[in-house]
């Protein structure tokens, strides 16, 4: 008999064509908020600044209020940080993602057993 792993459902909010807000997004919002710099998030996460930066961009651009604020470099040093606008919406899509893996929790299950073990995926 084939152990079950528990699934979650992976949450992608789509407004519009563009992914309004999704786990690689919100992972960066959260790396963000712990090193205090898009630098050190992108670090963190193994991506290019450039690439961190651009996603940061799209995502104050689909939002009413910037979910990052950045300052300026210099003496003072620079940073990031998450606004309370960004705050609401990570805990916003922390519910529904919540919601929904609750929502479909037997059905994950039912359909894991059709799936080969992780380790003999390709």
């Amino acid at each position: 008999m084939t152990k079950v792993r528990e699934e979650t459902p992976t949450l992608r909010i789509l407004l519009g064509a563009a992914i309004a807000l999704g786990p690689g997004k919100v992972a960066l919002l959260e790396a963000v908020d712990r090193t205090g710099s898009i630098t050190g998030a992108a670090r963190e996460m193994g991506m290019s600044y450039r690439r961190a930066w651009k996603l940061i961009e799209a995502m104050n651009g689909d939002f009413k209020s910037p979910l990052v604020i950045t300052n300026a470099g210099g003496s003072g040093g620079g940073g990031a940080q998450v606004t309370t606008a960004g705050f609401d919406a990570l805990t916003r899509y922390r519910s529904m993602e919540d919601k929904a893996g609750k929502a479909v929790r037997q059905e994950i299950s039912n359909f894991a057993q059709l799936l080969k073990p992780a380790a003999k995926r390709k």
